[in-house]
């Protein structure tokens, strides 16, 4: 149920009920606006329950959906994320959002080449450092209780390489080089990142991503969308490409692209919500990594997610002094 403080001063929000099974967890739909590009950034953000949230400033995860997908969708995420006392901003990309499957089927391929132009994959960026911009607005109902130090990027496909983007990804064009590295953003939640097409040297594309990662994949985790095809090995080689020494690998034994989408049955009726959990749990086990200097969660999400994993991922190196007292500023679901 929504009520207090998560309304007030929020009368153009869209505020809905969840139900029982998503813990009380609050939702927001925001409808913003970026005049200077005369471009809508809808969002929907997810905010703990009532009396969960941490006592001190929370974290922020601003995700970023694949193509064709929208704010509504990664739900799973969102909800479980804000339930451990994490918001969670779910930004939606106009330019690649479902707007893509509407239409005349036969210009389906023209509309897919278009969501996935290099101008969009910019915008897309630029979308998720805009409604970072306006959720942290000191007018905003939400901004005082955010902790700024603890903002994180993440993503699933399109919005893998979103993530990688705003954590310092970059191409040359025409001598110049296009960077949209936002350094707000602290840690990377990478899901299923194809590989940036067109580009023949990923390791000069992702050298400079220097933020904390985490990358989560599938093996028949295959991409076939029209005119477009990418294999496995291609989130394989993003992981390796990416410059950063801290990052962190997670494979699920089976599964597929869409299994991380909320697509109930993609992967397997059994292993569909396996995963799914899995998923959510371990970002946070490795946000704990990357900012309290704790492996003992990652380590233990390992050995609990070992049956369905094919790798299972170990933590980087921390030097002791990072490491911050073990208790946790997040409740436990």
């Amino acid at each position: 149920m929504l009520v207090g403080g998560f309304a007030a001063g929020v009368a153009t929000r869209t505020i809905r009920p969840v139900e029982a099974a998503a813990e009380d967890v609050r939702i927001a739909d925001l409808d913003w606006v970026d005049a200077r590009r005369d471009r809508r950034v809808p969002a929907r953000l997810y905010w703990p329950p009532e009396g969960a949230a941490p006592a001190r400033p929370m974290p922020l995860i601003v995700f970023s959906h694949g193509l064709g997908q929208s704010r509504m969708g990664y739900s799973y995420l969102g909800r479980h994320w804000a339930a451990n006392g994490f918001a969670s901003l779910h930004v939606q990309h106009v330019g690649s959002d479902g707007s893509v499957w509407a239409g005349n089927p036969f210009e389906i391929l023209d509309r897919v080449n278009g969501a996935a132009d290099e101008r969009e994959a910019i915008a897309r960026a630029a979308d998720m450092s805009f409604a970072l911009d306006r959720i942290l607005d000191r007018d905003d109902a939400f901004a005082a209780s955010i902790d700024r130090a603890r903002i994180v990027a993440a993503g699933h496909s399109y919005g893998a390489n979103t993530t990688l983007l705003l954590g310092g990804a970059r191409v040359v064009r025409d001598g110049r080089t296009l960077d949209r590295r936002d350094p707000r953003f602290k840690a990377g939640i990478v899901i299923s990142a194809p590989p940036f097409y067109g580009e023949r040297d990923l390791h000069a594309v992702l050298a400079a991503v220097a933020m904390p990662t985490f990358h989560v994949t599938a093996t028949e985790d295959v991409i076939a969308l029209p005119g477009r095809r990418s294999p496995v090995q291609d989130r394989l080689d993003v992981y390796e490409a990416v410059g950063t020494t801290r990052k962190v690998l997670a494979v699920f034994q089976g599964g597929s692209h869409s299994i991380f989408t909320d697509r109930a049955l993609t992967g397997g009726a059994r292993l569909n919500p396996q995963v799914k959990r899995a998923t959510a749990e371990g970002a946070l086990a490795f946000l704990d990594l990357a900012f309290r200097g704790d492996p003992g969660p990652l380590a233990s999400w390992s050995e609990t997610w070992r049956p369905i994993l094919a790798v299972a991922p170990t933590a980087y190196p921390v030097a002791a002094s990072s490491r911050s007292p073990s208790r946790r500023d997040r409740p436990r679901s």
